[in-house]
Parts: C-alpha cells; sequence; structure tokens
C-alpha cells in the first residue's frame, strides 16, 4: 500500500490480491498483469499501461476510474 511505482514495469506481473491502495502507478507498465481481486483503491493511474490486463469483479478501483477504457479484460 503507498508504493512508488512510478514508471514500474509490471508487465505480466502476477498481482493477484495485491494490496496496491493508494501507490503511485503513474506511467506504470500493467500490461497483461493478473489484477485479479487486487486492491487499487486511491492508487494513481494516470499514464498507466493496462492493455490487456485481466481483473474480475473483485478488483478495487480509484473512484472514476474506467478499467474497461484503459483496456482491461475482465475474468468471469
Amino acid at each position: 500500500a503507498g508504493a512508488n511505482l512510478n514508471q514500474a514495469n509490471l508487465s505480466g506481473a502476477d498481482l493477484n490480491q495485491a494490496n496496491l491502495s493508494g501507490a503511485d502507478l503513474n506511467q506504470a507498465n500493467l500490461g497483461g498483469a493478473n489484477l485479479t481481486e487486487a486492491n487499487l483503491e486511491g492508487a494513481n493511474l494516470r499514464k498507466a499501461n493496462l492493455r490487456r490486463a485481466v481483473a474480475d469483479e473483485n478488483t478495487t478501483w480509484p473512484d472514476g476510474f474506467d478499467p474497461v477504457a484503459a483496456g482491461v479484460i475482465f475474468e468471469e
């Protein structure tokens, strides 16, 4: 929680159930990452690459963030 991951390359990372609340993910590469059940509440996702990242209904997003528009794929 609250980690500085500005410009981090987390492409393809398994972040299942990760607590990234309040993290700075500005310009981070999360392309193809597993975000199922991850907590991203309050995270800074400005300019983050989320194309092909995988999430589910239990993934928590920052208020007002649109994961579908960002290219996130949702598991059923």
